[in-house]
């Protein structure tokens, strides 16, 4: 595993970081969270303007020729800004399964929407209740779909809704148009809007049904939950940053704060758990680059890197004190951000089941 970055890499990220610094927590996050779709329409513009849409898929799908692994720095840097964007449901959640394991046609088809601009989001059945979600029956030369899909990250906004049903009683991917769906908003913690969206006698025909077994839908939840990780690694990044810089300008006894050990230790407990999660998100995301199983370590680094970012928000608040719990404050949001985003595609607990389970652990 070699995750040195290329020239054309540090030119994505930084062409990233530059486009974003100006919608930095305080700055965008707020308005943007605000907004009925959850995001900015303007800087969706932007990114598709500027190609991140379809920067991973294939050229002959309308992409950019480019890795998952590329895709994913972007996902980092709207981590680092903050910024609500549905980039990583369109492209990771979405667009990679489909790239993986559509037909030619579909991914003529979809990957092309995608990559012009059209906003995707993917439907997971609940990790935390098994057994529920939406239910999918042979219906002729197609399928009804019937039932509520739950908290579908900016499915307000979406064209499309990659929905994950139960086919006699296996989990199958289906391509929905939104306009056939009703999407209700939900109030949570996090900076996103997601929605209930119900798919009730949604009728899809035989080719808008991705794969031909329940690998397709698994994909979703496998590239999904590598994007989270790259989100959060540039998150607890710049919350590391954030304490350290605050650490040289907050003064008690006539002299920063940083001299003293125990901000020292902590900022060196925070820096650890974001470079342990940098490396262990990133092995998993090059496996899925080079098209290679990665259940395993996907595994290993959702359920790491979902507690190391919450570790690092608190000791994050152990340094700034009572100002970083105020709601003005950068550090309120990245809490907020930490806790929902680590049950983004599954928890902690879930991904240490699944690989206990890889473990062949009795």
């Amino acid at each position: 595993m070699d995750l040195t970055r290329t020239q054309d890499q540090e030119l994505i990220a930084a062409t990233a970081r530059e486009l974003l610094a100006g919608r930095a927590a305080a700055a965008g996050a707020r308005a943007m969270a605000a907004d009925p779709a959850g995001h900015s329409l303007d800087l969706w513009k932007e990114m598709t303007g500027l190609g991140w849409t379809g920067l991973p898929f294939a050229d002959a799908d309308g992409g950019a020729g480019g890795e998952f692994l590329d895709a994913c720095l972007l996902f980092e840097e709207l981590g680092r800004a903050l910024v609500p964007s549905p980039l990583a449901a369109s492209v990771a959640a979405c667009g990679m399964p489909i790239a993986r394991f559509g037909t030619p046609d579909q991914r003529a088809r979809w990957l092309g929407a995608i990559a012009a601009g059209h906003v995707a989001t993917a439907a997971p059945l609940p990790w935390d209740r098994p057994g529920e979600g939406p239910a999918a029956t042979a219906d002729g030369s197609g399928y009804v779909l019937d039932g509520v899909a739950t908290f579908v990250p900016f499915a307000a906004s979406a064209e499309n809704v990659l929905v994950v049903a139960r086919l006699d009683g296996e989990p199958r991917a289906f391509w929905v148009d939104a306009s056939e769906v009703t999407p209700r908003p939900v109030g949570t913690l996090g900076l996103d809007r997601p929605c209930h969206v119900d798919v009730t006698g949604v009728r899809v025909c035989a080719d808008d049904a991705l794969g031909g077994d329940r690998a397709a839908a698994d994909a979703i939840s496998l590239f999904g939950a590598a994007a989270a990780c790259a989100e959060m690694v540039g998150a607890a990044q710049r919350v590391l940053d954030l304490t350290v810089a605050y650490a040289g300008e907050r003064h008690q006894f006539r002299k920063p704060i940083g001299t003293f050990q125990a901000v020292q230790h902590h900022c060196s407990d925070m820096a650890i758990d974001v470079l342990g999660s940098r490396f262990i998100a990133y092995e998993a995301i090059w496996l899925l680059s080079v098209g290679r199983d990665a259940s395993r370590e996907v595994a290993t680094a959702k359920a790491w890197v979902s507690e190391a970012y919450e570790r690092v928000c608190a000791l994050g608040h152990q340094v700034h004190g009572a100002i970083g719990f105020t709601q003005e404050h950068d550090l309120h949001l990245f809490s907020r951000h930490a806790m929902s985003a680590a049950l983004a595609h599954g928890d902690a607990a879930l991904h240490l089941d699944r690989l206990a389970t890889a473990l062949d652990v009795p």
